[in-house]
């Protein structure tokens, strides 16, 4: 247990120009992590960290922060004792040597003596420094860690930071530490808000940040109180005008990241662009005004936005007067893009994919498109669905990237897709396909509904994945540019979810076979599907199945994502039976003599001897019978439920029966006995695998 006693808080503040809002979060979280880091490395203790971050400064609190570091002995191991004597006894030139280097003598050494042998060792104690004394290089350190994409220099500074700097606050307790921090000389002295409470602002302790901010600044430090605030103030304004405010979290936060102290405005609009779709002002109000957008009870749009200003203004409503002139141009263009977009109907836009390149050894998105199209036609007749409904949607899937809505807000892609589809008069689920061929978006978003989005979805990502690994741009570490690990898990998530039974082998290798570049198509089809498993792992532990439960299925080589989880589910049931771990640990046995036997099994079984043999082989026929139907209809429990049941026999043969025996022919049948056993196992998953 951490003793507290003499210990002190500690704060650390940069106050700077306006921070970047979109990764001001992000270097909140690097600064505490990487000092947190350096006080770890420097052996120093605490109890509780906190990060604080406005528009105008990062801040650090630690609690119960240790006053030095804890006393030590510092070991150096030298040479070996057999090198440290010369022949008649005497130091050698090595041993006097680490001596020197230790700035001791020889006879100051101690030995060190292992069970590996024993050297000779300098021991040296080393006092713990002072707390005061290491936090200056811990927090220039921290600063120089963070991760800034471009940094900027400003006055006659050497010095670079992502804005510039004008104040710094370290305090250790209730006393400053007085240091160099990018140019600024550390104190106690914070500053408020810019207009509200520019003067400087003393802060006494580390503990008392907050409160003095708020009460003397006008300043919310805590960007997650602010985050509160002003979604209970959104609400509340939205609430005013009969309605519900939309908030999506990135916006929040972004919100946050603008405000040091949120003043809602409520502004209005005209109703006459509620005509455009939703998504259309939504973007335009989220992504160029940072405005909540404010929905009725049935989620349709009102003509009303909830803005935040930083200040609190004797005159609210020149602000929102200023916000409504911004908001009429922008969602006037929108107005216009939509009304231009729609004079050419998607179909006719296709032809253009052929002036866009998709990847220059993979041709353009006209060449993509064409496989999609074909390689929609093949999952869909395995599908039994609508072959013309997905290969239009696959046509059309990507025409409204050559939009005027989408040029300007990309994030509408497949949105606006679906609208102009539908204003064109294409069925409902064509164009409804266009805009899901992009589903899952993001970790946890859903799949597309219909059997045409399904099939688009699929196709596309699986078109992605060959032509990428085929080009040789198989990602590496954190680099993945084509989203490759995206498009593996939105696969295996629309075939698992949707209980679609297609197999990945054979999708892979029909795509594979449209591609004309110069590839080995063997080893690429190799690492694709290796890469789509390996992702299928990660989905099945995040599902809660266990490793060794995954080793058991993957045994088995299932090349159907759907059919591996009911393998899985199956197990993961089957560990609950009472005969399951003594089931597991026979079939470990079993595979252990049939791997190590020279001798391989009979082709038959044919004559036994022992009582337990012939127990074994009735049983094990008995079960081979039984479980056809159950393998028929995959339904994998009853497969191990039935097998389970051959447990008695399995124990009485391994306690009477010696499988290696000296008699070559019985032993061959025994081994077949054994292996006729193991392969009705193995038509689930090897339970070999699982661990007790």
């Amino acid at each position: 247990m951490i003793s507290v006693i003499n210990n002190k808080n500690l704060l650390f503040e940069l106050g700077s120009e306006e921070l970047p809002p979109k990764t001001l979060v992000k270097l909140s979280r690097a600064l505490l992590d990487s000092i947190v880091q350096g006080l770890n490395e420097a052996e120093l203790t605490f109890t509780a960290t906190k990060a604080y971050a406005t528009p105008r400064r990062l801040a650090v609190f630690i609690e119960n922060l240790s006053t030095q570091q804890p006393d030590k002995i510092v070991e150096k191991r030298g040479p070996a004792i057999q090198a440290a004597f010369t022949s008649d006894g005497k130091p050698s030139k090595a041993a006097e040597g680490f001596a020197a280097s230790c700035g001791t003598t020889f006879d100051q050494l101690d030995r060190l003596k292992t069970d590996k042998g024993e050297w000779l060792i300098y021991k040296q104690a080393v006092k713990g420094q002072p707390t005061e004394q290491l936090i200056p290089d811990i927090i220039r350190q921290s600063i120089a860690n963070l991760p800034i994409a471009k940094r900027m220099r400003w006055g006659n500074f050497a010095t670079e930071f992502v804005r510039p700097v004008h104040w710094s606050v370290l305090l250790y307790g209730n006393s400053p530490i007085h240091c160099e921090v990018l140019e600024l000389t550390t104190g106690d002295e914070s500053r408020g808000h810019r207009f509200h409470a520019p003067v400087a602002i003393k802060i006494q302790n580390p503990e008392s940040y907050p409160d003095a901010l708020l009460q003397q600044g006008k300043v919310i430090a805590d960007i997650e109180h602010r985050k509160v605030i002003i979604k209970e103030k959104a609400q509340a304004a939205a609430q005013a005008v009969n309605g519900i405010a939309h908030i999506e979290a990135d916006l929040l936060e972004e919100v946050a990241a603008l405000n040091e102290w949120p003043v809602p405005i409520t502004g209005t609009f005209d109703p006459r662009f509620l005509e455009l779709p939703a998504e259309v002002l939504i973007t335009t109000m989220q992504t160029n005004q940072k405005y909540f957008p404010v929905k009725n009870t049935e989620g349709g749009l009102l003509p009303y936005f909830i803005t935040f200003s930083n200040i609190e203004s004797t005159r609210p409503e020149s602000i929102q007067q200023g916000n409504e002139r911004v908001i009429t141009p922008r969602l006037t263009d929108a107005e216009f893009f939509w009304k231009q977009d729609r004079k050419t109907p998607l179909a006719e836009r296709v032809g253009s994919l052929a002036n866009i390149v998709f990847q220059v050894k993979l041709g353009t998105l006209a060449e993509k498109n064409q496989r999609v199209i074909n390689l929609a036609e093949i999952i869909a007749n395995q599908l039994n669905a609508n072959v013309d409904w997905a290969k239009r949607a696959a046509l059309l899937a990507k025409a409204d990237l050559l939009t005027n809505m989408v040029n300007e807000f990309d994030n509408l892609q497949g949105i606006m897709g679906r609208y102009y589809a539908l204003a064109d008069g294409e069925p409902r689920e064509v164009a409804e396909a266009i805009e899901q061929h992009y589903f899952p978006k993001q970790s946890g978003g859903p799949t597309p509904l219909g059997a045409t989005g399904q099939i688009v979805a699929l196709a596309d990502k699986i078109d992605t994945l060959c032509g990428i690994f085929s080009a040789g741009l198989i990602p590496t570490g954190d680099k993945d540019p084509y989203a490759l690990r995206r498009a593996a898990i939105g696969v295996l998530r629309i075939l698992i979810e949707n209980n679609l039974s297609l197999d990945v082998v054979d999708l892979v290798k029909a795509s594979l076979q449209q591609f004309t570049h110069a590839f080995d198509r063997e080893a690429t089809q190799k690492l694709v599907t290796e890469f789509i498993f390996d992702r299928l792992k990660g989905y099945c532990l995040d599902k809660g199945y266990g490793p060794d439960e995954f080793d058991a299925v993957i045994t088995v080589n299932p090349t159907q994502p759907l059919d591996f989880i009911e393998r899985l589910q199956a197990i993961k049931a089957f560990r609950q039976l009472p005969e399951a771990e003594s089931l597991a640990a026979a079939n470990k046995r079993i595979r252990n003599i049939l791997k190590k036997s020279d001798a391989a099994p009979a082709a038959s079984v044919g004559d036994l001897v022992e009582a337990e043999e012939l127990n074994l082989f009735a049983v094990a026929q008995a079960s081979s019978d039984d479980i056809q139907p159950y393998l028929a209809k995959r339904d994998y429990q009853a497969v191990l439920s039935r097998l389970a049941k051959t447990e008695p026999a399995v124990n009485g043969f391994f306690d009477k029966v010696m499988v290696m025996t000296d008699d070559l022919e019985l032993r061959a049948k025994r081994l077949a006995l054994l292996n006729m056993l193991s392969e009705q196992f193995l038509q689930v998953a090897d339970i070999s695998k699982l661990q007790s």
